[in-house]
């Protein structure tokens, strides 16, 4: 990356105001803020029920097509447009999700935007910033122990060791922690029995974080978490292990959102970071029932592709906030589209393809099937879309050309933003471009009613958002699904947890693919998130470290800055 694009000099030289002005100017007082600083601080909850007599802000979702293991720059975009609402003379709130220190540490660094579209303080944010990360992992962790002691004690409970889904978590990428046995040693170091851990991001606690509207919904939360089953296939929940009061009292302050700033002083709140690819991608209720109270425009990031995270968004997390979008945001690359060919390889950490980089809009033609299947899920939902084009050096005009023909043979608006290199005036076009979408009037409507059977919302999501022929549900997935619906969670939503490098659950098939269907090998009940989530494919909730991550190059300075953070 060119010394003028990067993220953290770039941020560094930022004039930044205090968080005290921030809030001020969104109508929140110094006596709603916790600050950690001069420039972060927590909202308290009461500020959502101050602000609600106040008008609502329009409500915006920033999807995408299909990403490359590189990602497309969603985060960026989202900074861009919220920071680009000013230059229009809007004013806009960003909320987007907390960076985990895995992938941060990882291969895909930090989760503050980039260039000129950055939410700072940089260091804190992509650094534990409040806590937050921390308490999920203790509270998860705390339940862990409290089953393992029950157990130790006698399983006055009854309950089958070999139904246990409740694993640990840990917010670092350690493939070596994927599959344990706990419980080793001596007879007074507990009962032996085969466990795991999971990234704190794809704890259910991090989820329900995500998703509870106030402490006391939180406390209800952690309480229904069914962390497996009796040997009469009862199940058995944290309540019952009488550890969901202790999660509580560790969550307290984690359930206030952190309120930031972009570079250019638009306000930023940052809370929850559920994976997108197993829990529901979205950052949280509560910031978005805050956030909705604080301009003209509430702008959120849902997770990875509007197959995944923009699915979830509509069908999961509106359903709980009650708050109806106005408007959808696509988040296109020419080199995305390019790779949807299925003529390139892309590979995390690797220099792209030098035939990627060439003039081709056939080529952005031909990929250009992902993008209309991601406009057609967005329009499924009764949302209208705008396509931005998140524009790259190396990009050529007749590029752009050829996904605007794309959007406009769709019906749906189209805007190059630059706001990687440009900041807000790059992300203009873009933001007018948003604003008329919001204006017309909203038709949103869920995709399947909680009512309908278990297996009937899986194959809506597979056929009318994969593109899939039908579902395929393995033995043991289809027993969870019976022991789901008789013991009352059949009116849960469903996530469905598969890769994000396909709209299928075939990560190599590119595009629109047809003619698959889609394997559900897993079903598990998150409960106290409240809703049923099907594994489909080989997901791995518990990252690896690449040849050369980030961690190498990350160092403190002889001034005692931090060097090499991205």
């Amino acid at each position: 990356m060119p010394d003028d694009l990067n993220a953290l000099q770039i941020a560094r030289k930022a004039t930044l105001l205090p968080v005290s002005t921030i809030a001020a100017d969104i109508g929140i007082g110094p006596d709603l803020l916790e600050p950690y600083g001069d420039l972060v601080a927590k909202v308290k909850l009461d500020a959502a029920g101050i602000l609600a007599d106040r008008p609502r802000a329009k409500y915006v979702v920033v999807t995408a097509i299909t990403p490359t293991p590189l990602g497309e720059g969603k985060t960026t975009t989202t900074i861009g447009l919220a920071q680009g609402m000013a230059h229009i003379g809007k004013r806009a709130t960003a909320a987007i999700r907390q960076a985990s220190m895995g992938p941060t540490f990882g291969i895909k660094g930090g989760a503050a935007g980039g260039g000129y579209s950055q939410a700072a303080p940089f260091e804190p944010l992509n650094l534990h910033l409040t806590g937050d990360m921390h308490a999920v992992t203790a509270a998860h962790n705390t339940l862990s122990a409290m089953l393992d002691n029950h157990l130790y004690q006698g399983n006055a409970l009854g309950i089958d060791p070999h139904t246990i889904t409740w694993r640990r978590v840990l917010d670092v990428n350690d493939r070596s922690l994927r599959n344990i046995v706990v419980g080793l040693g001596t007879s007074q170091d507990g009962v032996p029995r085969q466990a795991g851990f999971d990234i704190t991001a794809a704890s259910e606690v991090m989820a329900i974080l995500a998703l509870s509207t106030s402490l006391q919904d939180l406390r209800r939360r952690l309480g229904r978490i069914v962390v497996g089953f009796t040997t009469d296939k009862e199940p058995v929940t944290a309540e019952q292990l009488r550890a969901a009061g202790a999660m509580a009292v560790i969550m307290r302050d984690a359930v206030k959102p952190n309120l930031l700033q972009t570079l250019e002083n638009t306000p930023v709140l940052v809370h929850a970071g559920p994976f997108g690819n197993i829990a529901h991608g979205n950052s949280s209720v509560i910031a978005d029932l805050i956030g909705i109270h604080t301009g003209d425009y509430l702008i959120t990031e849902a997770g990875f592709g509007a197959d995944m995270g923009a699915e979830r968004f509509f069908n999961i997390k509106c359903r709980v906030s009650g708050l109806v979008p106005d408007a959808a945001v696509i988040v296109a690359t020419v080199r995305a589209l390019k790779a949807h060919s299925d003529n390139h390889r892309i590979v995390a950490g690797r220099p792209l393809p030098p035939a990627l980089l060439e003039e081709n809009p056939d080529e952005v033609r031909l990929g250009g099937a992902n993008l209309r299947k991601q406009i057609e899920n967005v329009l499924v939902h009764g949302v209208t879309p705008v396509v931005a084009i998140n524009a790259f050096p190396e990009d050529f005009e007749s590029e752009y050309e050829a996904i605007g023909e794309i959007a406009a043979s769709m019906g749906v608006r189209c805007a190059v933003t630059t706001n990687f290199r440009d900041g807000g005036a790059g992300a203009a076009t873009l933001a007018e471009a948003v604003v008329a979408a919001a204006d017309e009037p909203s038709a949103f409507r869920f995709l399947y009613a909680t009512d309908a059977p278990l297996r009937e919302k899986l194959e809506t999501i597979a056929t009318r958002i994969y593109g899939a022929d039908g579902i395929d549900v393995q033995p043991a997935a289809a027993r969870s699904l019976d022991l789901f619906e008789a013991n009352g969670l059949g009116n849960l939503p469903i996530c469905i947890a598969k890769t994000h490098l396909s709209i299928s659950s075939d990560p190599k098939l590119k595009g629109a693919p047809t003619g698959w269907r889609l394997p559900v090998r897993e079903v598990r009940a998150a409960a106290g998130a409240g809703f049923i989530y099907a594994i489909c494919g080989d997901m791995r909730t518990m990252p690896g470290l690449s040849l050369h991550p980030a961690a190498e190059h990350i160092d403190i300075d002889e001034d005692g800055e931090v060097i090499g953070l991205y």
